[in-house]
């Protein structure tokens, strides 16, 4: 027996039935717009290279247009699996027998501009052909990765040439601007210092083997190699090159958002320094004539 009997003497008609049939094969609304969205969350997250975690993807949705609170970016992202690599330590060598140089920082990695405060370090990545020395300075005011080098040996030309890539690239103001770094022998060598003494740079550095007094540069090692070196195998040094570049000067600088710049990426936000400060209305700097007195 068929269907058509229950339905008449339900009275109800086989066109109403089989519309209800459709409807109920077909997802609701609620499920359509929930399996979009989690597509958007895994695009975004994708996108970052599976960097992200739920307040950056909900930043990048927000910034999109997508109307979605963050409780629920979370809990789409865990529903579907998604989450960021877990984070790792960096570490720096340090030479115990340097002279010190004295602290200008201490532990304060905020700047009110740019080029006022840049951190510098070296850290090694492992390849094939063996180590390669990455060094690289960023500013403190964006978070931005001003410069960046790499060698097979982690000497003074290497932190050297880093800092000249650097006064190129920037426009420093003499006696504005601090160096940070370590204790290394490359950071106290005579090459390095009299080019800071050259270039009017203040140089400063933290206690001897402390890496929180160095913390902006440990930090930058950290999502270098949590987001970008991380579980991957590099057969050469060129090889590894290639991801830096692509990491720093394609995801890092220009399009990774941070939360303590607003969600905007280093490059976005120094951009939005520099168009606030010619939009600013100009101070009249004309003396006041002196009142008159009767």
């Amino acid at each position: 027996m068929g269907v058509k009997p229950v339905l008449r003497e339900l009275h109800i008609s086989s066109s109403a039935y089989y519309r209800w049939c459709r409807a109920k094969k077909e997802p609701c609304h609620r499920k359509r717009q929930h399996a979009e969205l989690t597509e958007k969350v895994r695009q975004v997250h994708a996108d970052s290279g599976g960097i992200y975690g739920s307040p950056r993807v909900h930043a990048v949705l927000k910034r999109e247009g997508v109307a979605i609170g963050r409780k629920r970016v979370e809990r789409l992202m865990r529903e579907a699996g998604i989450g960021p690599r877990r984070t790792g330590r960096g570490f720096t060598r340090r030479d115990p027998d340097a002279g010190l140089v004295p602290d200008l920082v201490q532990r304060d990695f905020t700047a009110s501009e740019p080029n006022r405060l840049w951190v510098t370090d070296l850290t090694m990545i492992l390849t094939g052909e063996g180590q390669l020395w990455l060094s690289a300075i960023r500013d403190a005011f964006s978070r931005r990765i001003v410069a960046w080098e790499t060698s097979a040996r982690a000497d003074a030309d290497l932190v050297l040439t880093t800092l000249e890539y650097a006064l190129a690239s920037r426009e420093v103001t003499p006696g504005t601007l601090i160096h940070h770094a370590d204790h290394s022998c490359q950071y106290t060598s005579i090459k390095l210092t009299t080019r800071l003494v050259r270039a009017k740079i203040k140089a400063s550095m933290g206690s001897v083997g402390d890496s929180f007094d160095n913390a902006l540069a440990e930090n930058l090692w950290m999502l270098i190699k949590t987001e970008c070196t991380r579980g991957r195998v590099f057969a050469t040094r060129a090889e590894a090159n290639l991801a830096l570049f692509e990491y720093v000067d394609g995801f890092s600088n220009p399009r990774r958002i941070q939360k303590r710049l607003g969600y905007l990426s280093p490059i976005e936000f120094e951009e939005k320094y520099y168009v606030n400060q010619a939009t600013a209305e100009p101070v009249n700097l004309k003396p006041r004539k002196p009142a008159l007195t009767s």
